[in-house]
């Protein structure tokens, strides 16, 4: 299963002809590696709406046909966008979608979450089941015990994606100790590098987790490809 780093906290997970595109916030990202037009996705999954995550889904989705995946309030948003023949899930907090390669479950983030409509809504991680690997994007949030909860309910995580950047998410700090309650084989890092106010250091992010932890670090440029 291949994982890229498209940029801030945009990843393609792809298998078997099937791809997964995650917070696809491209255009109008300056780190983006590729544009809104340049993705062919089958799922879209959304950890929330801020327009930094929300992005080109509704773009995307319209020209791919795309299956969408986002909370509640905010699939209501979207689905109200696309049609009502347009397939768009819903879960709530907790609730598991189940594909015919996999499923994906909705997990507690530390976060605000306010659409760039006006949707308020709970910000969220995602446990993801593909390839035969489980894939944690913890999405945007703060340090807070229960990751080391939900990583501990049913499979091992191979791979969690750790926002690092601070200041609107843990910094790289938090973020260590984050990869040491998931407790990954390994960890990519994200939400770095895009803005000013986010910059930071994640070769050091690497040394700290991989002193303290038994997880791999992947650091990743934008457009970078890992065989998990």
């Amino acid at each position: 299963m291949d994982i890229t780093w498209l940029g801030h906290s945009a990843f393609l997970l792809e298998d078997s002809g099937t791809t997964l595109l995650i917070d696809p916030f491209l255009n109008g990202n300056p780190k983006a590696a590729l544009s809104a037009d340049d993705v062919n996705p089958d799922v879209i999954l959304l950890t929330h709406g801020h327009e930094d995550h929300y992005g080109d889904t509704v773009d995307i989705a319209k020209r791919t046909g795309a299956t969408v995946v986002a909370i509640t309030e905010v699939a209501g948003e979207i689905g109200g966008k696309l049609g009502e023949d347009h397939q768009v899930f819903d879960p709530n907090m907790g609730g598991t979608v189940t594909f015919d390669w996999g499923w994906v479950k909705m997990t507690p983030a530390w976060h605000t979450g306010t659409t760039p409509d006006g949707t308020v809504h709970t910000p969220a991680g995602l446990l993801i089941s593909f390839g035969g690997k489980v894939v944690y994007h913890l999405g945007d949030t703060a340090l807070f015990s229960d990751l080391k909860l939900v990583a501990e309910r049913g499979d091992p995580v191979d791979v969690a994606i750790i926002p690092i950047g601070g200041h609107y998410t843990m910094d790289r700090i938090d973020a260590a100790v984050a990869a040491e309650f998931v407790g990954a084989r390994q960890v990519i890092p994200c939400h770095y590098g895009t803005f000013p106010p986010i910059e930071t250091d994640p070769e050091i992010f690497k040394s700290d987790v991989e002193n303290s932890t038994a997880s791999e670090v992947i650091v990743l440029e934008p457009g970078g490809t890992h065989s998990a």
